[in-house]
Order: structure tokens, then C-alpha cells, then sequence
């Protein structure tokens, strides 16, 4: 209670919390009101799914996979790739918006995690405009770089993978993604992390990986060939619009 007797909001105890927002029961009402009302069953089963695995943190939240699901409709994306895939759930809300011949390159280095949203996958019929390849990314992406066929080839891509490897990402990313295509990164704003005092008790992954942020957020910020915009969704989402 304040000293003047009104209840303050709930805020987040600890940084790290998925959602930016400092009021819990705000970003509740943001779920129950906007998000899952209009949630596809498949997503739903595949979050709750999810939601039962050990690593359940590092999914797409409910209110980013929506966000992007009507970006990729807006764009009238069609050809898109995605770097970080775990059980599905960014994968699905994006195989969900691409038209019946959309296809998406997925690449992660756990197809294990892959599988648990499969069947799910499948079950939704979207099944067949993945194809998933388990292993390093960057290596299959240095030779996409090498053949001129698949420069400017995507619609959209969306990293959500190691994020020591970001910049590294983005030097190949943007010539295979088309002018006017986009490309989005997810957790620039890691957990809050950028700017917590040094003493802040940060989890050791959020400490150890918060330089690498900061230097993408950095670099993005001042590279001519993109128009970016960052926005608090999740954990934080930039989208960069190749221009050049």
C-alpha cells in the first residue's frame, strides 16, 4: 500500500520477467482481452504444450507471436526464414499467416525441441511449408551468401537464436533478404537488462549475453541500408527494413 492508502500495480520482482511491462496485471489484460480471444487452437495447444517443458522461457510470448502473425500479413510475406526455432511456436503463427504456397527455411540446432510442436505443426496443416534444418546456422548461410540465387530471395526473416552470433547474423542476413523485406531480432531489450544498475542481480545467461545486445542495438542503430524500429513486445523485437 502507498502512503496515501491506494493499492499500487503488481510489478515484476525480478529482472528477467518475459513481459517489459512493469504492471503484471496490465500485461494479463493485454492477454486475456487482445490476444488470446483470437488465438488460433493450434497455437494455444502448442503455448501450453510448451509451457510443460523445462526451457519454456525461451518461447515467443503469446502477444509477440500475434504481433507477428499480422506482420506477415500486412507484408504479404511469402518466402521467409527463421534462425532459433525450440518448439514451434513463432515457427506456427508464421507458417499460419503465409499464404497456402508460403514456405519458410527454419534452422535450429535442436531438432528435439522441433519435434515437440509437430505434431501440433502438422495437425494445423502447415506442415508442409517447413523445411527444417537441424545444425549451425551459419554455416548454410555463408553458402546462401555465396550463391547470388538466394540474395534477395526473403520476405521476412526472424532471428531468435544465440545472440553472441546477432551481428554475425545480420552481416549475411541482409543480402539475402529483399529491398523493402524485412528482418526483426527478438530480445533487444533483454529482460530489461540494458540498462539495469551494475549491481542488479541479473540471471548469469542475462548478464553474459546483455554486451552482445547492446552492441547489435548499437550497430543497428547507425546502419544506412535498414530502417529499423524497436518496440517493447515480449522481450523486445527490431525490425529492420532493408532499403538498400
Amino acid at each position: 500500500m502507498a502512503a496515501t492508502g491506494e493499492t499500487q500495480p503488481a510489478k515484476h520482482q525480478e529482472v528477467g520477467h518475459k513481459s517489459l511491462l512493469q504492471s503484471d496485471a496490465l500485461y494479463q489484460y493485454i492477454l486475456e482481452t487482445s490476444v488470446y480471444p483470437r488465438e488460433p487452437e493450434s497455437m494455444k495447444e502448442l503455448r501450453e504444450v510448451t509451457a510443460k517443458h523445462p526451457w519454456n522461457l525461451m518461447t515467443t510470448s503469446a502477444d509477440e507471436g500475434q504481433f507477428l502473425n499480422l506482420l506477415l500479413k500486412l507484408i504479404n510475406a511469402k518466402n521467409t526464414m527463421e534462425i532459433g526455432v525450440y518448439t514451434g511456436y513463432s515457427l506456427l503463427s508464421t507458417a499460419l499467416a503465409l499464404p497456402e504456397d508460403g514456405k519458410i527455411l527454419a534452422l535450429d540446432i535442436n531438432r528435439e525441441n522441433y519435434e515437440i510442436g509437430l505434431p501440433i505443426i502438422e495437425k494445423a496443416g502447415v506442415a508442409h511449408k517447413i523445411d527444417f534444418r537441424e545444425g549451425p546456422a551459419l554455416p548454410l548461410l555463408d553458402q546462401m551468401v555465396d550463391d547470388v540465387k538466394f540474395h534477395g530471395s526473403f520476405d521476412f526473416i526472424f532471428v531468435d537464436a544465440d545472440k553472441d552470433n546477432y551481428l554475425n547474423y545480420h552481416k549475411r542476413l541482409i543480402d539475402l533478404v529483399k529491398i523493402g523485406g524485412v528482418i526483426g531480432y527478438d530480445n533487444t531489450l533483454w529482460n530489461g537488462s540494458l540498462v539495469a544498475p551494475a549491481d542488479a542481480p541479473l540471471r548469469k545467461y542475462v548478464r553474459y549475453y546483455r554486451d552482445f545486445v547492446l552492441e547489435l542495438n548499437k550497430t543497428l542503430a547507425v546502419d544506412p541500408r535498414v530502417e529499423i524500429c524497436q518496440l517493447p513486445v515480449g522481450d523486445g523485437i527490431t525490425l529492420c527494413r532493408r532499403i538498400s
